[in-house]
């Protein structure tokens, strides 16, 4: 992936974050919206909003709406996973939406952090491997061809 380590991690965090919150089918286009302000990569925004996928939207929807909800000082509502959905969250906007969409807002600046760091680790690692794999390759070759 081009980029700077920087850039590839800023934009994986970004997409990350934006998953926290309910705007569901604006992931993408909020994703690359933020990297470009942050000057992060396109691509890896794309691939951060992976984080927020079937299998972890509930915990993430459930997490979200407890944690505005504390914000606001509302008491949260009794809801289960299973009882979280899309349906509810659009029929009841100032009840669900609003608690989720705090609560997003806040989680998904706590996640992009916490992406951010390993991410741009890993990348860094990689490409100093990849630089030294590639170094040790070329002088093997000019041993060979010094032969």
């Amino acid at each position: 992936m081009p980029g700077t380590p920087y850039s590839i991690a800023a934009g994986f965090a970004c997409g990350a974050a934006v998953s926290f919150t309910p705007l569901i089918g604006l992931h993408f286009a909020l994703a690359a919206l933020l990297a470009l302000l942050v000057r992060g990569n396109l691509l890896a925004s794309a691939l951060g909003t992976a984080v927020g996928n079937p299998w972890t939207f509930p915990g993430i929807w459930l997490a979200t709406y407890r944690l505005g909800s504390m914000v606001a000082g509302q008491p949260a509502e009794a809801l289960t996973p299973e009882g979280l959905t899309l349906m509810l969250i659009v029929e009841q906007p100032g009840q669900v939406f609003l608690p989720m969409m705090v609560g997003g807002t806040l989680a998904g600046i706590v996640a992009w952090f916490l992406f951010f760091f390993p991410v741009r680790a890993g990348v860094s690692a990689y490409r100093a491997r990849s630089l030294m794999r590639r170094t040790k390759k070329a002088r093997h070759r000019k041993l060979e061809l010094e032969a």
